[in-house]
């Protein structure tokens, strides 16, 4: 899936109408194949008597209208739960959180059930006619409304169970590992990438014209076109990064192309007003150290919270011994065509721990669960450089605690650990 199409399909999953919008139109074509049908003698014939509605024009329209009255009524009790959903998730985790809860899927499709209903009963009473009009009972248009009722009553029970399960914080905390799982399963390498790009070539600078966060880098565009005309792009910023306007944000050479290769870099920046996981190996990490740095807070004041982030990191860690970032140079025909910032081992365990370290100088317990992850990532990562990564944060934990731990208790605790870690 190229790197754009993935992109735009991430911004669809942000809007929180698209799948509420699908399920009215859904209903509304639900209603009108209903009606087509009770026209149709054949159809009608293929289903018992006895599971059809069998009142007059005046219970039909009653009972639609009753669907229709209450499903509308349920859709904004739905939606009033939402919004204090998201309140309350701000609140205590962090307003970045949000965009979780208005991706869930779940959420949509309960509020969409409700819509797609009440467009559904809508569609249908408007074909019911009395005597004076030309009698017309869609008795099969009924029939669907009342088990789009009993299917409402279903949605509306699982609703109140998946809200309740949803803010509470281990499953948002699960939500945004498997988040940060699934990026790392798709930005990283089964083996090693390209080696240094190499001493830097004579160039010029390619500015940008718009402001935002890069979203969205279309790496494979920039290689083609560097590699179809003999040039090398040197990009200056990442997928992250905020982008300035009037800035440079890549370097092209030979200087000559600038200006041709102007059109191709900026076509290639997916900017936006929030940062986006497409490309962004960081962002779901920042998400998790956001919910452990609030927990951390003295208003909230719970390191249980911190330590079940950390022990995702570590898990995550765990995973990615035998995984490997992508390098800084794109290659084609065995020459670097382009040039690129990426992210680093040092660097994820610097985006990782530094702020929960930071913190939670001051709690014990955070400071010894950081040092049993980083032991435990120890013992299964075999890479010299990323082990020397891992034993520098487990130094600077033990200087944060000799600085910060007044219990001599929990510094004994903590220097027992740090002895304990495996040899480099």
């Amino acid at each position: 899936m190229s790197t754009s199409l993935r992109e735009r399909i991430e911004a669809l999953g942000d809007a929180f109408w698209l799948r509420p919008a699908i399920l009215v139109l859904l209903g509304v074509i639900l209603g009108e194949g209903a009606v087509w049908a009770e026209q149709l003698d054949g159809l009608r014939s293929l289903l018992p008597e006895s599971w059809l509605y069998a009142g007059g024009e005046a219970g039909a329209r009653a009972l639609l209208g009753a669907i229709a009255t209450s499903t509308i009524g349920v859709a904004g009790t739905t939606f009033s739960i939402t919004v204090a959903a998201l309140s309350l998730a701000s609140g205590q985790m962090g307003p970045r959180l949000l965009r979780n809860f208005v991706r869930d899927a779940g959420n949509q499709v309960a509020l969409g059930v409700f819509l797609g209903t009440f467009a559904y009963a809508l569609v249908v009473l408007r074909t019911v006619r009395s005597v004076e009009e030309g009698t017309f009972v869609p008795h099969l248009g009924v029939t669907g409304a009342l088990l789009l009722a009993l299917v409402c009553v279903g949605t509306l029970t699982w609703f109140v169970h998946h809200i309740a399960s949803g803010i509470n914080v281990e499953t948002v905390i699960n939500t945004v590992h498997a988040e940060l799982r699934e990026a790392v399963a798709r930005l990283t390498l089964d083996r090693p990438d390209a080696g240094p790009a190499g001493a830097p070539l004579p160039a010029c600078p390619v500015t940008a014209e718009q402001s935002g966060y890069l979203r969205a880098l279309d790496e494979e565009e920039l290689a083609a076109w560097a590699a179809e005309r003999g040039a090398t792009l040197d990009l200056l910023v990442r997928p992250g990064d905020y982008i300035f306007p009037g800035t440079p944000v890549a370097r092209v050479s030979p200087p000559a192309l600038a200006a041709e290769a102007a059109g191709p870099v900026r076509d290639a920046l997916s900017l936006g007003d929030r940062r986006a996981a497409a490309q962004d190996l960081e962002f779901a990490v920042r998400q998790l150290v956001e919910i452990a740095v609030r927990a951390l807070s003295p208003g909230i004041n719970d390191p249980f919270t911190a330590i079940a982030v950390l022990d995702r990191f570590g898990e995550l860690l765990c995973r990615m011994t035998d995984r490997h970032l992508p390098g800084p140079a794109v290659l084609r025909d065995g020459r670097a065509v382009l040039l690129r910032r990426v992210v680093d081992y040092d660097g994820l365990l610097d985006a990782m721990f530094h702020m929960i370290r930071q913190n939670g100088a001051g709690s014990a317990a955070v400071l010894l669960r950081l040092m049993e992850v980083l032991g435990a990532v120890l013992a299964a990562e075999q890479a010299p450089e990323r082990r020397a990564t891992l034993r520098r944060h487990a130094g600077l934990a033990l200087t944060a605690g000799r600085q910060e731990l007044t219990e001599r208790a929990a510094l004994a605790a903590l220097e027992e650990r740090y002895s304990a870690l495996p040899a480099p």
